[in-house]
């Protein structure tokens, strides 16, 4: 298992056999990885954060964007040798063997379907809150939101008190599966779009809580100290940086677009840092604007925003007429109507209904491809793989993973979800650093078109980071991962142990029997 290693040329070789257009130019792969990445978890996320660690929840972007980029450092010298799809999943096959890339894999449908059905609750909140700006109309709910889950010992329970199922979240779900069918192409086209209309926005907020900014909302800075009060998990400056890690999280969808990228080489890099620097810039200008206008206002010191005491409270203060910033599923356009600007703050709430899709449309585009390699590889039904004759997509896979993103966005809230992915993301970014690391005493001589620089500095950050935002998540969160894992294995040995391409000894999946890599691709 250990020793079923595929090799960068044979991995290249079957990419060639079966292998995607490449239509991605540098600029839209740049969009790609901004579109991805700025959404839920500044438009949402900056609520829960300011609950978990107040003003300093500035600390948490700094923190969380920090190890993103030295993460994003690893991710492009891998992307720029490895050009085809599979993200953190082909590069540790090529690295550490069959059973992590298999393990690494199934953590990344952590990353992105999880991802992708936090931002579809994250847009259900703005698209509720227009609803009832403009039309006075408010949902149920029960059909409005999914159950709080707490755990019972050991055993997750649901509160229905808080909601039963999110029928918004499945909508959006369902309408972004079907423009993903469609096509690659013409889904780019309109994330080109509404990318746009995001940037505008959050410039919009920026320019106009700036100048309103009062110092005083910044005391306490830290109300539940860096790593949360005694007895409290995932709270605090540190926890709201495991959590708040989410807002980052996209950035590595860009590699796995390597496959439909021209020049890969060159262009894949150019996505994922640029995007990574735009996006860093913006959140802690947000951030500030935010905090700095009304104050973070938490209901109170050491009570997680995820809870059923914490939803009670704030239904109490907004059945008074005081709801604070930390209750609020709009949190942006909050802020603007609370600072006398609510035309501003319905613009933000168009902007979050037209541009949050974006994000969920890079994350099931991300999870897709990462289904279509493994399938291609054998580890999972190659059925998957299949491309349609028409549209050129793999839409069996497609289609699946939106059931899959809108049955977990109908019933769980967006701050636990987001925990979920960060678990399934860290994993996966820690095992990139490994790869980048092993590869280079591996394989010293393999030309690198990106190389990380102070790999053996970076290398260890970038691992040593993740780790430490891993065991600052709520207890819940630090759970899933493992218990997800050991599904997937059971998966793995009644399937994809027996049906590997490596495992059978298949033609395209040996490195001496593949055909040499064109220096075209590989100089």
């Amino acid at each position: 298992m250990f020793g079923r290693v595929k090799s960068l040329d044979a991995i290249l070789a079957t990419a060639e056999k079966k292998s995607l257009h490449r239509s991605l130019g540098p600029l839209q792969l740049t969009l790609l990885g901004v579109g991805a990445v700025i959404g839920t978890g500044i438009f949402v996320l900056t609520a829960a954060a300011a609950q978990k660690a107040g003003p300093g929840m500035m600390w948490s972007f700094v923190i969380a964007g920090f190890i993103c980029a030295v993460a994003a450092l690893c991710y492009s010298e891998l992307a720029s040798m490895v050009p085809v799809s599979g993200s953190a999943y082909t590069y540790s096959y090529a690295v550490v063997g069959e059973l992590l890339a298999w393990m690494v894999g199934w953590a990344l449908i952590l990353e992105y379907a999880v991802a992708a059905s936090a931002v579809c609750v994250g847009w259900s909140g703005y698209f509720m809150g227009l609803l009832k700006s403009w039309f006075g109309v408010v949902l149920p709910q029960a059909l409005s939101a999914g159950p709080a889950w707490t755990l019972v010992g050991w055993v997750p329970h649901a509160d229905f008190s808080t909601g039963v199922i999110n029928v918004p979240a499945i909508v959006i779900a369902g309408v972004i599966t079907a423009l993903l069918v469609k096509g690659t192409t013409e889904s780019a086209t309109v994330n080109a779009v509404l990318v746009a209309i995001k940037i505008l926005a959050l410039t919009m907020f920026v320019v106009l809580t700036l100048p309103v900014m009062h110092t005083s909302h910044f005391t306490p800075f830290a109300p539940n100290g860096w790593f949360g009060l005694k007895g409290t998990s995932g709270m605090g400056i540190v926890g709201a940086a495991s959590s708040i890690f989410f807002a980052y999280v996209g950035f590595d969808a860009v590699s796995t677009a390597a496959e439909e990228t021209k020049n890969p080489q060159r262009n894949v890099p150019i996505g994922l840092l640029g995007s990574l620097a735009i996006c860093t810039i913006f959140y802690l200008l947000v951030a500030a604007g935010a905090v700095g206008a009304i104050g973070a206002q938490p209901t109170a010191i050491g009570i997680s925003p995820d809870s059923a005491e914490f939803a009670r409270q704030c239904a109490a203060l907004t059945a008074k007429g005081a709801q604070p910033l930390v209750c609020s599923n709009e949190a942006l356009a909050f802020v603007l109507r609370g600072i006398n600007h609510s035309a501003a703050g319905d613009l933000i709430g168009i902007a979050a209904n037209l541009a949050l899709p974006s994000v969920i449309l890079m994350m099931i585009f991300g999870q897709t491809r990462i289904f279509f390699v493994m399938a291609r590889d054998g580890l999972l039904p190659e059925k998957l793989a299949t491309v349609h004759p028409k549209w050129k997509t793999p839409y069996i896979v497609t289609i699946f993973t939106g059931i899959f993103v809108a049955f977990a966005a109908a019933l769980l809230p967006v701050g636990q979800l987001a925990d979920i992915s960060n678990s399934g993301t860290l994993f996966a970014f820690f095992m990139v650093a490994v790869a980048v690391m092993i590869l280079r005493l591996r394989d010293p001589s393999r030309t690198r078109p990106f190389r990380t620089p102070l790999i053996w500095v970076t290398g260890p950050v970038a691992a040593a980071g993740c780790i430490f935002l891993y065991i600052n998540l709520p207890l819940g969160s630090i759970l899933v991962l493992p218990i997800w894992g050991g599904i997937g294995l059971l998966f793995y040995f009644a399937y994809g142990y027996r049906k590997s391409h490596v495992g059978r000894g298949l033609a395209d999946a040996h490195a001496d029997e593949a055909a040499p890599a064109p220096a075209s691709r590989l100089p």
